[in-house]
């Protein structure tokens, strides 16, 4: 089960974060959601299939290993937008960590926080970081699902 909120960040914060990831992912269904994804740092990269149940906050979530070659045919089979974005992670209290993407593309400014639970009365307890813009968990246009769906100006 995946336990997660979603909040809008002006600007990354001034502490250095734990680590970087590039990420590639495009959606070859956003309903139900099953994604592709090609996550590199600077050592290694690897490449995850994902299929997501319903819901916005809480919802199932399974995760398989592909391999290069999988991931490549795969993402022939997208469909609307392939999204593009950095992730630094940054240690929140109660040993919590910030997942910040900054976004490419047509999406460049955009920069989202995401903070998953262990539990939902963790999720509940949550005090945000002052570096926390609005909570969009329930805002359908920050999934990036959507975002990769919604008509646009390209690739992102």
């Amino acid at each position: 089960m995946e336990i997660e909120r979603k909040y809008l960040v002006e600007k990354l914060p001034e502490e250095t974060p734990l680590g970087w990831v590039e990420i590639e992912q495009g959606y070859i269904s956003t309903d139900p959601v099953i994604r592709v994804r090609r996550q590199k740092t600077e050592k290694e990269e690897e490449y995850i299939l994902t299929i997501k149940g319903g819901g916005l906050v809480m919802r199932e979530e399974y995760e398989l290993a592909l391999g290069r070659e999988q991931y490549e045919r795969l993402r022939l089979k997208c469909e609307g937008r392939i999204i593009c974005k950095r992730r630094y992670r940054y240690a929140l209290p109660q040993g919590l960590v910030a997942e910040v993407d900054v976004f490419e593309g047509d999406r460049r400014g955009l920069i989202l926080a995401e903070v998953e639970f262990p539990d939902e009365a963790g999720m509940l307890a949550f005090e945000k970081p002052a570096w926390f813009g609005e909570d969009v968990s329930r805002d359908i246009r920050y999934h990036n699902s959507y975002m990769s769906a919604e008509r646009g100006s390209g690739e992102s």
